[in-house]
């Protein structure tokens, strides 16, 4: 079981910006969170990363989540520039690294919606991945009565549908307390990935506290998790855990930095 943890431990001062960084407001965030087989990912994620697990019924399970949502504004955040609008999604486990005992994601990847994909996929060998995202969603009174999103990649393609009414309960079966699941799930600023050239890379990014609610998953398919082995489709209707918010603002740290040489698992 992961200790207590509380927001401020996780928490910390925006760093300053310079150079490449760049700052971007998302739109329709969503975090949709599964429960899989430790041994499943393990396969997936050099031994330098520990995976965080919780206790069910069934034994330890590790933790992934798919993250969509439509960027808005992305920009530099130093020099005036050119604003970016575009969909993305990234598909990721939790993680901790150990040779600096500091919580991250690990990156399976990223479906962005826009021609930029080609300067982190080549520039900086990040395996993210270019779709096409369509967002049919509506809102009310902070609450998504409709919550539609359609990802068409050849790497990765999607649907997603939820919706709130405001009886949702956050769902933290496993952690010592909500508090510690929200830190878990909603805070790690640390991205760790395989590069398009087998080495370990890593960038980070900064935000404040997430105002997420939960909501209600009305259907889901994600050809990335049946494909790796961890969530079949028939489970991915059934999430651990589903958190929205409207909007909120990250901060990202460029350009990633590499960190060594890997050997795939398996």
């Amino acid at each position: 079981m992961p200790r207590a943890v509380r927001f401020a431990d996780v928490a910390m001062a925006r760093p300053k910006c310079a150079g490449l960084d760049a700052v971007t407001k998302l739109a329709h965030f969503a975090i949709v969170t599964y429960l899989v087989e430790p041994a499943a990912l393990r396969a997936h994620i050099p031994e330098r990363f520990e995976l965080v697990t919780v206790p069910t019924r069934s034994g330890q399970r590790g933790l992934i989540s798919v993250v969509p949502f439509e960027d808005r504004d992305f920009t530099s955040a130093v020099f005036p520039a050119p604003r970016f609008r575009f969909g993305q999604t990234n598909y990721r486990a939790y993680v901790r690294d150990v040779e600096t005992d500091t919580p991250a994601v690990w990156f399976f990847g990223t479906v962005l919606d826009s021609w930029t994909v080609a300067i982190p996929r080549h520039l900086w060998r990040l395996p993210w991945h270019h779709g096409r995202m369509e967002f049919d969603c509506e809102l009310e009174s902070g609450l998504y009565g409709r919550y539609r999103v359609e990802t068409s990649s050849r790497w990765a393609s999607a649907r997603l549908e939820l919706a709130q009414t405001g009886d949702e309960q956050f769902t933290h079966v496993g952690f010592p307390d909500a508090a510690t699941a929200f830190a878990v799930l909603t805070h790690p600023l640390k991205g760790v990935y395989r590069r398009r050239d087998n080495e370990l890379g890593s960038y980070d990014v900064w935000h404040d506290r997430l105002e997420v609610k939960p909501a209600a998953c009305l259907s889901a398919r994600f050809d990335l998790l049946d494909r790796l082995g961890l969530v079949s489709f028939e489970r991915q209707a059934r999430p651990y855990s589903v958190l929205v918010q409207p909007e909120t603002e990250f901060t990202i740290y460029l350009p990633p930095r590499r960190l060594g040489p890997t050997a795939e698992n398996g």
